[in-house]
């Protein structure tokens, strides 16, 4: 990634997310402001035509991907709110739209953005230029971590370490280095008692069949291409053997298999998940 210029990978993700509320019926993840979020350029170009971004066979499936681990992690967050969580922090926020459609009390759920400073100053010209005002709930944690650790950004966001906290980190894990990865584990692991996360996470490429080689290697091109190279990827068991080992508990790990099977059974238009990644939750 060019450290003075906003992810391509975040423009990608939420370019997918506003075609899946134009292509999609029914949809996994309605997000009304998914449109608005991407620009007025984009979301006229979209509204004309959404398949120009999807003239990859690869395509639905990534925009199935993206469409179910949101859909995931908001419902998760959902049953977090309900026993006790009081603070919601997006890691990689990219142009995830949660906060201005938070259907919960302003002093029932803090949100924090965390994001590289060029990606999130993207994003708040994108809410300036759609008239959507951040709501009072919201903090901004701009964080490079070049110079800063992500305990640090967000307590400069009045992020409260005392507090139960649920964390989503989507779309993210595959860019980090392993240790990169393990560590900020290690910090969630480090909140109080009923805190969560939800990531998702690319499966080694031993573990993959031949078929799957050939879209994984196809997509590692891609995104090489663009300067964002894939970097973290894991074995479901060794992870989940990682995770029990820095205390965290009630691990649901959520396969291709599973995910079809709960976001997109019997749909007509044969939308599905592809078979490279996983969406894992971990209660502390």
């Amino acid at each position: 990634m060019d450290e003075s210029r906003p992810s391509a990978t975040a423009h990608r993700v939420a370019m997918r997310r506003a075609a899946h509320q134009l292509l999609d019926n029914p949809k996994v993840f309605d997000d009304p402001l998914a449109l608005l979020i991407v620009g007025k350029e984009d979301a006229s170009a979209l509204q004309r035509d959404p398949h120009p971004i999807e003239m990859s066979p690869l395509s639905p499936y990534l925009r199935a991907f993206v469409a179910a681990r949101s859909k995931y992690a908001e419902d998760e967050l959902a049953l977090g709110v309900h026993r006790g969580v009081c603070q919601y922090v997006i890691l990689g926020a990219g142009f995830d739209t949660f906060a201005y459609r938070n259907p919960y009390s302003l002093s029932r759920l803090r949100v924090f953005e965390v994001d590289h400073p060029a990606t999130q100053a993207w994003k708040r010209s994108r809410l300036e230029e759609a008239g959507i005002a951040p709501p009072d709930n919201l903090a901004f944690a701009p964080v490079d971590f070049e110079k800063q650790t992500l305990p640090e950004a967000l307590r400069d966001a009045g992020y409260d370490p005392g507090d139960c906290t649920f964390f989503s980190w989507l779309g993210v894990t595959e860019y980090l280095t392993t240790e990169a990865v393990m560590t900020t584990l290690r910090f969630i692991a480090s909140v109080p008692v009923g805190s969560e996360v939800v990531f998702d996470y690319m499966l080694t490429p031993a573990l993959l069949t031949p078929a799957q080689r050939v879209r994984f290697d196809a997509l590692a091109r891609r995104v090489a291409s663009a300067g964002e190279p894939w970097r973290a990827f894991f074995d479901p068991e060794l992870l989940t053997g990682d995770l029990h080992a820095m205390g965290f508990s009630c691990l649901e790990d959520n396969g291709p298999d599973v995910i079809n099977a709960k976001y997109f059974k019997d749909r007509k238009d044969g939308l599905r998940v592809g078979s490279l990644s996983h969406i894992m939750s971990a209660r502390v």
